[in-house]
């Protein structure tokens, strides 16, 4: 049994992760394996990606005194919340691991700066890739044209040689 100041504290951790993230998502882990908690939450620390577990009526307390837009997804079965600095980490990390334990975790929504997002709207974002892999379809899309422009002339060079 969780005491008022237990509660208290929990309730002001809720809070300040909610306040502080850039984004957060809603994760359901029905079932969820010890084994496999641990794995999925090493594998978040190591992106940047924080985890709590929190009681849902804790975190409905949290989530209305952060004054959030929009209307809160359905919070179903046990809850936790990933949450982070990068706007996209939190939904992409869980959306790997949703994909890995398609039974036992899974995104309920979130918050995206500061408006509620369905599922949907989440698991959308979660396939934004990362910023490291979108330099390098930058950087693919910029060297493309050189690529072609070169092997053009490489033909013409062939062509005049011959």
């Amino acid at each position: 049994m969780i005491t008022k100041s237990q509660k208290k504290v929990i309730l002001d951790s809720l809070s300040k992760v909610i306040k502080d993230a850039k984004s957060v998502v809603f994760v359901n882990f029905h079932n969820l394996s010890v084994a496999d908690d641990t794995v999925m939450r090493k594998a978040l620390r190591a992106s940047g990606v924080g985890y709590v577990v929190a009681k849902k009526t804790l975190a409905k307390i949290a989530m209305g005194n952060a004054s959030v837009g929009g209307e809160m997804p359905t919070l179903e079965k046990e809850l936790a919340l990933a949450y982070g600095e990068d706007l996209v980490a939190p939904a992409r990390e869980v959306f790997n691991f949703q994909k890995k334990y398609k039974d036992n975790v899974s995104i309920m929504g979130g918050i995206f700066e500061g408006k509620y997002m369905s599922r949907e709207e989440m698991s959308s974002i979660a396939l934004i890739p990362s910023k490291e892999g979108l330099y390098g379809m930058f950087a693919n899309i910029i060297n493309s044209p050189i690529q072609r422009f070169a092997i053009a002339l490489s033909e013409v060079a062939k062509t005049k040689t011959a």
